[in-house]
């Protein structure tokens, strides 16, 4: 076996091309779209190479037949904020049912990123941000994976562990019928909310959307950012996030919650377009994209994703964030929305707070991933990720 360098246009190809041999028999996988793995790699698409650096390879037998890849990641924004060493990355792995072959991909990450002065590894992640691409799947292979969340083999989870790897923190992805009852708890706490006039909530209509970037971005950032060692959301940042998501985004999924006229929650969703991406075959060529436009116009997808959930920290505890929820489900049921079932983007288990929220919903657990840690002098002790509060 041998470890190659991605270059090449062959090799792109290669590394893209060994999960659809992989999972080839698979029911539940769906192939992500190409250019959303090669955005990933992509100095132009990719803000993250203005402050970090990557690498990625694929591995080859003996016969030169490609069974494994993998990347290898700096992101210079979190290297050591939260951390007690500086603590690179890696992801996008896929294997055969292998352990040596495993274990050469995760020696080629390690080398690299000693080399460059990092004395742990975070895996399986991203090269950007955590709300995609994070996460090892270790509950739920029944269950279809999400738009841009990662789906793997069960016997991923005794690779990672057999060599090192320990949890830093389990991702909960959580569901449920859209049109199903909340706990009376939080409703009633709801029902306070909506009595005092300073408090608004409302989905944010189209001609508004241009406003939509910096909305997110400032309560997102009171929200959560400066907590352990989630990064800030730049502006940058927040205007590609949204240019990306525009062609999925409905209004009737983009919530915001004020007080005063000030944005003060927020609640964004979209329609779960993995559910019309796994007829395109990974590529939005001009099939795909009459495929998607005519799964789109059939009604196909009856999912939604909650993809973001913020309340700032003045307003927690005051039932806000069951305020927006119930609103949202009063419209839905009004206006006989399309969607019928409802996933939320991970939750880490850290933050205890969100989690609380989403029993109080009566979402259940139906997926679990984790990110993992790898400390390279394994004398130290190793420490799980901190709690929010």
């Amino acid at each position: 076996m041998r470890l190659i360098e991605v270059n090449t246009a062959r090799e792109k190809s290669e590394f893209l091309r060994l999960p659809v041999r992989l999972y080839e028999s698979n029911p539940y996988w769906i192939r992500p779209l190409d250019k959303d793995i090669e955005s990933v790699f992509d100095p132009k698409l990719n803000k993250t190479f203005h402050h970090g650096e990557c690498i990625r390879w694929i591995l080859v037998d003996d016969k030169d037949q490609t069974i494994g890849r993998v990347a290898a990641f700096i992101n210079q924004k979190t290297v050591s904020k939260g951390n007690e060493q500086p603590t690179g990355g890696m992801g996008f792995f896929e294997c055969i049912e292998n352990k040596e072959a495993a274990f050469m991909l995760f020696d080629a990450c390690i080398k690299w990123l000693i080399e460059r002065g990092m004395e742990a590894m975070d895996g399986p992640v991203n090269f950007g941000n955590r709300d995609r691409w994070w996460g090892l799947l270790i509950e739920g292979f029944d269950k279809e994976p999400n738009y841009l969340i990662n789906y793997n083999f069960p016997y991923y989870k005794d690779f990672f562990e057999a060599y090192g790897f320990q949890v830093y923190f389990y991702q909960l992805t959580f569901g449920r019928p859209i049109i199903a009852p909340i706990e009376d708890k939080l409703l009633r706490k709801a029902e306070i909310i909506f009595q005092n006039p300073d408090y608004k909530f409302e989905y944010l209509r189209k001609p508004d959307w241009g406003t939509l970037p910096e909305r997110i971005r400032t309560v997102y950032n009171r929200a959560w950012a400066k907590r352990g060692e989630i990064p800030e959301l730049s502006e940058v940042q927040a205007k590609l996030m949204i240019k990306q998501l525009k062609p999925l985004l409905d209004e009737k999924l983009i919530w915001f919650g004020y007080y005063k006229d000030e944005p003060i929650a927020f609640f964004l969703s979209l329609p779960e377009v993995n559910q019309i991406f796994k007829y395109v075959n990974g590529n939005l060529n001009w099939l795909g994209k009459l495929k998607f436009v005519f799964h789109k116009l059939i009604g196909t997808n009856r999912k939604a994703l909650g993809i973001l959930f913020g309340v700032v920290p003045e307003h927690q505890g005051k039932g806000v964030d069951g305020a927006i929820i119930q609103a949202f489900r009063i419209m839905a049921e009004k206006s006989n929305l399309s969607y019928r079932d409802y996933e939320l983007n991970w939750i880490g288990d850290f933050n205890p707070k969100m989690i609380r929220v989403v029993e109080q919903i009566n979402a259940n657990l139906i997926k679990r991933h984790a990110t993992y840690r790898k400390l390279f002098d394994e004398t130290k002790p190793f420490k799980r990720m901190p709690i929010v509060g």
